[in-house]
């Protein structure tokens, strides 16, 4: 339990003191303090829980890297909020998503190269890069507009449709272009917080990191729908078998009985079993059984 609990809770640590680091030095308002604290306490709580019901009980080195980054990403929360009732220093918000943003192809290539890629461990760096990109599209909204929200919200949205809709809880097939939209998305909010283009090219690169977002998930979604188990159980299902209503199984029983009969008392020999059919007017065939 002790192995368990020591990594989130020094991911939790690590948070603090950068939220302190960040004070000391830039300074930090009560909104920024309050919004670093609580992110690391939830991302202590979660991970905690989800190495408790995983079974691992210890992060791997790839998860030590995406605990390292979602720490940046604290900090780059509390600097998002903090900018909203004084100056942000952008130099340092954008280096710190940047890092992060390396460190996002560091811990894939780790997890590769030591064999411990975890179920565990891709939820969390999909969870983490879905925060910063809500965090980001927070930042950008005063040079973009409000409608950069849906970047970093589609993630979310997706997320409460999976609960309300049954049919979309199926596994996606991994496929390599979700991975370079979502590096897009990234690349593409730190070029806008970092205000460095000319306005209506900014907005122009947003708009276009967008279009590419819904492509891609609308691609998911009817995957999904395609894939979806009552569609797969209709066409799965057999052709329905002919089958002979027991009236007619009856009438066959009772034409075979009769038929026997006939031939006890005509003869058993094929010739009175012709006979018997033909004075009768009746057909045999394979009784069902």
């Amino acid at each position: 339990m002790r192995t368990v609990q020591s990594g989130p809770i020094i991911g939790l640590i690590v948070q603090v003191v950068l939220l302190a680091g960040l004070a000391g030095t830039v300074g930090l308002g009560p909104a920024g303090w309050l919004a670093g604290v609580t992110y690391g306490a939830v991302m202590c709580v979660l991970l905690t829980r989800g190495l408790r019901d995983s079974g691992t009980g210890r992060l791997s080195p790839a998860d030590r890297v995406t605990l390292s980054r979602a720490t940046l990403v604290g900090g780059v929360t509390a600097l998002t909020v903090d900018s909203f009732d004084r100056p942000t220093p952008v130099g340092l918000l954008v280096t710190l998503t940047a890092v992060a943003l390396v460190l996002d192809a560091v811990d894939g290539h780790v997890a590769r190269r030591t064999g411990t890629t975890t179920a565990l461990g891709a939820r969390f760096d999909m969870e983490v890069d879905a925060f910063l990109l809500l965090v980001l599209s927070v930042y950008v909204v005063e040079p973009v507009g409000v409608w950069a929200l849906a970047i970093g919200g589609m993630r979310y949205v997706f997320v409460v449709a999976i609960w309300v809709l049954p049919w979309m809880r199926g596994t996606l097939p991994p496929r390599y272009w979700r991975k370079v939209v979502a590096a897009t998305q990234g690349i593409v909010l730190v070029l806008a917080a970092a205000d460095v283009l000319p306005r209506p090219l900014t907005v122009t690169a947003v708009a276009v990191a967008l279009a590419l977002l819904v492509e891609s998930f609308g691609r998911d979604v009817g995957w999904l729908w395609q894939h979806r188990p009552a569609r797969l159980a209709r066409r799965r299902r057999p052709e329905p078998s002919v089958r002979v209503a027991p009236a007619a199984r009856t009438g066959s029983r009772l034409l075979v009985n009769m038929s026997a009969h006939a031939v006890v008392a005509r003869g058993t020999g094929p010739a009175g079993i012709v006979r018997t059919a033909a004075g009768r007017g009746h057909r045999f065939h394979d009784p069902v059984p």
